[in-house]
């Protein structure tokens, strides 16, 4: 049993949660955790240590009062035994503190206690944000009014320069206030979840249903967590310029169907109707498939979102000249006029208060608009109002040489008629894939988990079956090692449809009898090459 060190001169440093720590890494803003009854500092971030200019190990470990410069009034100080006892959060604005240089620094601060297991304080987190030029500038000012007694237009214009600074500051402060009060709410959702979990887990013992549905839930909520710090890291990247698109030629209906997929289950947990009309010639864009596939995915989601229950959501695409055009219509709540200019800005959110659980941090917009601009087009917005629904347009430059004229169906393949198979739990793959395959002509059954498989196979004792590999309860591995042990089903076509395309994978179907591999989305060619390849049974 592995058992962990004791901590012993550092046992009242209150803990610093590893994903609070990644992230304050990235932020520019100086950052200190410390001890709230000792006022020890347990951490700081490389922003701290550039503004007061000294190593981690000189500060670590050390009171507070040694990081910040000699104080006129030590407010800050103060500040920070007030909030520990109160469990407040305050602000301090423009304190003054004297230094080895020839003029003072003014920093301001913003606190916040850290609660323990028992939800009382155990530390105190500290922002400095150094506002030393704007006190400076409005000093500066002040002086130049006394001592060459300007004009009283001159000392409104300086006036009007100092408030716009002072609001651009009170602006930045309260922007980052709401940041780390949102990062911290979409933070805790997942995290409670996970808490309540392990206790699930705990309790589920012999119950393999509440196990698996609890595992489920979890799963969710990582990939929830994993998406919010996605995000912030491209965000992160844009800002910096770090971002890169890998180009290619791309489909804009698979880019489409990408995107629809996998905002499935939101908008079916929704139960909205969703409904996707592409023009018949294929549109071919040069740029990123990961990127454009997120473009229509957050547009989707936020669709999703803000839409009630059973709401329509519309997505259509047009060619107009040089460009597609993409247009996305919901029914939702609409956009305030006031809104409008700003809906594609960071952390912008229409109303976090109507009714909302799915949360957010504001990013899939700005995300959107910094998307569609690196790839060479433009995004915007229209909404008559609250209650009135919203429509976004993305325009995107099509490839040169692109089809822009309408094209005729595609002629449907024909061949030996096959009974066929279609086994996946996820309905509406199913019943796609399924419909395609009648309308090919060919005799289509369809099942939805590995142990309907095996009964419907041996039923209907088909000569293809397409497999989906990661079901419940019995996956595709199992299903296929038990049809295999069937004298019925040694002739039988097995194919891997599946969205794990890894060698190990291949490996792995291979082995437990699979004919194919395919790998989600299907290309129809290879599949209708493959039926006609098939041996006639």
């Amino acid at each position: 049993m592995h058992i962990e060190p004791e901590i012993d001169a550092m046992e009242h440093v209150p803990p610093f949660p590893r994903l609070c720590r990644y992230l304050s890494e990235l932020s520019p803003q100086p950052i200190v955790a410390v001890d709230g009854t000792t006022h020890i500092v347990s951490y700081v971030n490389p922003a701290f240590l550039q503004l007061v200019r000294k190593d981690e190990k000189d500060l670590v470990g050390r009171p507070f009062a040694d990081a910040v410069p000699e104080g006129t009034e030590n407010g800050c100080l103060a500040l920070l035994g007030r909030v520990f006892r109160t469990g407040i959060a305050e602000n301090l604005a423009e304190q003054e503190h004297r230094q080895l240089q020839s003029r003072p620094v003014y920093w301001s601060y913003a606190m916040w206690a850290i609660l323990g297991a028992s939800e009382r304080p155990v530390g105190v987190m500290i922002q400095v944000t150094d506002v030393t030029e704007t006190a400076l500038f409005r000093q500066k000012s002040v002086a130049m009014n006394e001592s060459l007694l300007i004009s009283a237009t001159r000392q409104h214009e300086l006036t009007e320069v100092a408030e716009k600074l002072s609001e651009k500051l009170q602006a930045a402060v309260r922007g980052r206030d709401h940041f780390l009060a949102v990062l911290s709410h979409e933070l805790r959702n997942p995290l409670s979840a996970f808490s309540s979990g392990l206790q699930l887990l705990k309790l589920s013992v012999g119950d393999q249903d509440l196990a698996e549905d609890t595992r489920e839930m979890m799963e969710r909520q990582l990939k929830q967590l994993v998406r919010l710090v996605d995000d912030l890291l491209d965000i992160s990247r844009i800002t910096t310029g770090k971002l890169k698109l890998h180009k290619e030629s791309v489909d804009l209906a698979s880019v489409v169907r990408d995107a629809v997929e996998a905002s499935r289950t939101q908008i079916e947990n929704g139960q909205h109707q969703l409904t996707v009309a592409l023009p018949p010639s294929p549109i071919t864009l040069d740029g990123d498939r990961t990127r454009l596939a997120q473009i229509f995915l957050n547009l989707l989601n936020n669709a999703a979102k803000y839409s009630e229950p059973g709401g329509s959501i519309r997505l259509t695409a047009k060619l107009d000249g040089s460009e597609v055009e993409v247009s996305l219509q919901d029914q939702g709540i609409g956009i305030p006029a006031g809104k409008l200019p700003h809906i594609f800005e960071a952390f912008v959110q229409v109303d976090t208060s109507w009714r909302r659980t799915q949360g957010g941090m504001g990013i899939g917009l700005s995300l959107v608009k910094e998307f569609v601009e690196l790839h060479g087009g433009r995004v915007e917005v229209l909404s008559e109002g609250l209650g009135q629904g919203s429509e976004f347009i993305v325009r995107l430059p099509v490839s040169v040489g692109a089809s822009v004229e309408p094209t005729n169906r595609a002629e449907i393949p024909s061949g030996p008629r096959r009974r066929i198979l279609v086994v996946d739990d996820n309905k509406d793959a199913a019943a796609t894939l399924t419909m395609m395959l009648k309308i090919m002509g060919h005799d289509v059954r369809t099942a939805h988990g590995g142990e309907a498989a095996v009964a419907t196979a041996e039923e209907f004792r088909p000569n293809l079956v397409l497999m989906d590999l990661g079901m419940p309860k019995v996956d595709g591995y199992e299903a296929a090692r038990r049809i295999r042990t069937h004298t019925w089903g040694q002739n039988i076509f097995l194919v891997a449809l599946t969205g794990w395309g890894a060698e190990r994978d291949r490996q792995r179907t291979q082995e437990v009898g699979f004919d194919r591999h395919l790998v989600k989305p299907v290309d129809m060619d290879v599949l209708t090459g493959m039926l006609a390849e098939m041996p006639v049974s």
